[in-house]
């Protein structure tokens, strides 16, 4: 069985930022949630800073760019472990 690369990659891409922007956003609403998460989230995506709208919205276009690229590597890398069809049909 293979996955599918587009697929994984867009399912990550969702996944991940809607899990950033709900993280930011109740941080917003609640200024002491997930604090710690995002400040480690701000240094790996460069230009965040938590707080603010703009800093929601920046953050899940990163996630959404990470969630892709780490979706599609992650099948990739699947597909590329897999033998392939024929050599697993033995009699």
């Amino acid at each position: 069985m293979r996955l599918d690369v587009k697929g994984l990659a867009i399912g990550g891409a969702i996944f991940w930022g809607a899990c950033m922007f709900l993280v930011a956003l109740f941080d917003l609403i609640s200024p002491p949630y997930g604090r710690a998460f995002l400040d480690a989230i701000a240094s790996i995506y460069p230009g965040y800073t938590p707080g603010g709208f703009g800093s929601v919205v920046l953050v899940t276009v990163y996630a959404l760019i990470d969630g892709a690229i780490g979706g599609a590597l992650l099948a990739w890398l699947y597909n590329l472990t897999q033998r392939p069809a024929a050599a697993q049909a033995q009699p």
